[in-house]
């Protein structure tokens, strides 16, 4: 016992001794102790580095770097203004040109647009949302192959409703003015809108039988078909000179054609494609004239199965009686071409300047095709 007491006590730090320095271990002194071992040979005892640190590694360490990359040669240009701002905003007031990733701030005391500076908008490849408030009918989103522009709307349209404007100034005085139509559909949206394009020397005086330029137009008020009816005779004496109506979609593409038939009794149309094969025909009834009813053509195939009618319909009493602005309807197969679908909306105009056109607030009716 007193030799262990000598031995803790020769081989132990003083008290004083740093706090960072190790505990006693009886091992440095080159006894492990009661039942331990001495340090191994060649080999530095574990724990903490000792008092004077490690000295220079024996093979002299890695060699110095030599030379290393030189200091950078200017580095890239400042940016020369930035890039503009969104289309419709303007950036801020003393503002960097650059906005920032949330976009430019709004100025003090303002609120910010809608969708924040800069937002970036959609192109437009549909009709515009305010088409249906308006009473427009919606563009379909696919046009069927081999489908002229603007014919799309009608390859999901069976009827076709042609209201005619009036002008106030031909209800009055009777000067003939350029006749103005609405093409719509069965649940009473817009579909076209027609104008008439004519000199005013010929509709004063050549009257129903005037020759006349027909544009049908879009909701964007872009042409879809053209009509152009030459000046021709409708009478049963000239059958060297009847009636024809061109119909073009678009403008300078021919389509079809809706040819009058020399007849006696009835009026007979044909109507042709562009090819001038004869697809449809179309026959009217002996008298053209009605009270409170009203008068239809029917549309055959080349069988004489009916599939379809043209139908001047009853406007009403006073409108019948002072203006000539006719109400029509057209029925149709809905499997039908939309290229002769055109073609059948043309020889509704047609009918309508020979029999329902009034010259001088006088009616024409008259029986047969005399």
């Amino acid at each position: 016992m007193n030799y262990m007491a000598d031995l803790k006590t020769t081989c132990s730090y003083p008290a004083t001794a740093h706090p960072l320095q190790p505990a006693f271990n009886p091992s440095y002194c080159g006894y492990g102790g009661p039942g331990g071992y001495p340090p191994s040979q060649g080999y530095p005892p574990s724990g903490y580095p000792p008092p004077g640190g490690y000295g220079p590694p024996q093979g002299g360490g890695y060699p110095p770097a030599q030379g290393g990359y030189g200091p950078p040669q200017g580095g890239y240009p400042p940016p020369q203004g930035g890039y503009p701002p969104g289309p419709g905003f303007a950036p801020p007031p003393n503002q960097a040109a650059y906005p920032s990733p949330g976009g430019y701030q709004p100025a003090p005391n303002s609120y910010p647009p809608p969708g924040g500076y800069g937002a970036p908008t959609a192109p437009i490849s549909t009709q515009p949302t305010s088409a249906a408030q308006d009473g427009w009918m919606s563009s379909p989103q696919v046009r069927p192959v081999n489908c002229p522009p603007g014919l799309e709307y009608l390859t999901t349209i069976d009827q076709l409703l042609v209201h005619q404007k009036v002008e106030l100034l031909e209800a009055f005085t009777g000067f003939e003015t350029q006749n103005k139509f609405t093409v719509k559909n069965s649940l009473g949206q817009k579909v076209f809108y027609a104008m008439e394009d004519s000199g005013c020397l010929t509709r004063c005086c050549c009257g129903p039988w005037r020759p006349f330029d027909m544009k049908i137009l879009d909701n964007f008020r872009n042409e879809v078909i053209h009509l152009y009816r030459p000046l021709a005779c409708d009478s049963c004496c000239f059958p060297c000179c009847l009636q024809r109506l061109e119909v073009y979609a678009p403008l300078g593409t021919l389509v079809g054609t809706v040819e009058q038939e020399w007849s006696i009794l009835t009026p007979q149309y044909s109507v042709k494609n562009a090819a001038g094969d004869t697809v449809l025909r179309i026959e009217g009834p002996f008298c053209t004239f009605t009270i409170c009813g009203d008068v239809e053509f029917k549309v055959l195939t080349l069988e004489g199965a009916v599939v379809g009618k043209i139908t001047k319909q009853w406007s009403g009493l006073l409108r019948e009686m002072f203006t000539d602005a006719d109400y029509f309807g057209i029925t149709f197969p809905m499997d039908l071409d939309v290229k002769i679908k055109a073609v059948m909306l043309g020889a509704c105009f047609l009918i309508d300047y020979m029999f329902f056109e009034k010259k001088g607030n006088n009616e024409r009716d008259r029986p047969g095709m005399f």
